[in-house]
């Protein structure tokens, strides 16, 4: 075990000393890794930076099944999660449409389709917009909160998947979010580096080049899922960390349907809810 499996339900991450964007972002292409179908990021406070998924992903295949929306404010996030299930619809429909082109269905079909249906919805800082949304009261912004979190609960039983969250930080506000999860995964920052702890999994030992060292740089997070990939027989297409990552390629749409310019491309494009503006 590299990494801890993400179970159905939701999951909820605390990752000690910040934001800890390599560590879920390693968990979101570890679980893509053993999983097929897309995975649906409802991003805030910048945790789908493209940046740092191209320097881990073992893959850059593994990008192209990340579907991003961005909410700014609270009613913009809570509107990219009420809208995610028209996202996955339309998805699975694009794929069965797919199918029916090519006449007669075959044994894969259903297979194919499959691929099409979510593996995973990730939503880090899931707090962060109701926090700093001055527009609303705190009663109200710890209301829209609870309905956030349960859309994704509804998400989490209707696909049967594992819905992945992190929270800004452990306070009375962020009570509902602990109560909302069924499984918990710290991570603890340790002169060793990083160490996971979860139900069934705790990280022991970091060791790189026979123990000479031990590695907390995005090269570690990278050298897990190129194990990863080489278990699931994933050939690795990423470039050399030398390779200078483009920039001012590919755009993200937000909730409200405003394009913005994305450092690199693997990423789709964002779905596009509407109504999503107003209370």
């Amino acid at each position: 075990m590299l990494l801890p499996s993400l179970e159905d339900g939701i999951t909820l991450l605390d990752v000690e000393g910040g934001p800890g964007v390599p560590i879920l972002q390693s968990l979101v292409l570890d679980h893509l890794l053993l999983h097929n179908g897309p995975s649906f990021w409802v991003d805030a406070n910048g945790h789908a930076t493209t940046t740092t998924l191209s320097q881990i992903a073992p893959s850059q295949r593994l990008l192209d099944r990340i579907h991003v929306a961005r909410g700014f404010t609270a009613y913009q996030h809570y509107g990219a999660v009420r809208d995610l299930s028209t996202a996955v619809n339309k998805t699975f429909q694009k794929s069965t449409a797919d199918v029916g082109t090519r006449g007669r269905r075959s044994p894969s079909d259903d297979e194919d389709a499959s691929h099409h249906t979510p593996a995973l919805i990730v939503a880090p800082a899931v707090d962060a917009q109701y926090r700093a949304d001055d527009s609303l009261g705190e009663t109200h912004a710890k209301t829209l909160q609870a309905r956030t979190l349960a859309r994704l609960a509804t998400y989490a039983d209707g696909y049967d998947i594992p819905v992945l969250i992190t929270r800004t930080r452990d306070d009375d506000f962020t009570t509902s979010v602990a109560t909302a999860a069924d499984h918990h995964i710290e991570c603890k920052q340790t002169r060793m580096g990083p160490r996971i702890v979860s139900e069934d999994f705790e990280t022991l030992v970091y060791p790189v080049d026979d123990g000479a060292y031990y590695q907390t740089t995005f090269a570690y997070w990278r050298q897990l899922l190129a194990a990863r990939a080489s278990q699931v027989g994933v050939e690795p297409s990423t470039p050399t960390p030398s390779t200078p990552t483009p920039e001012g390629v590919g755009t993200g749409v937000t909730a409200d349907g405003e394009t913005l310019a994305m450092t690199t491309d693997p990423l789709l494009d964002a779905w596009t809810a509407t109504g999503t503006g107003g209370r």
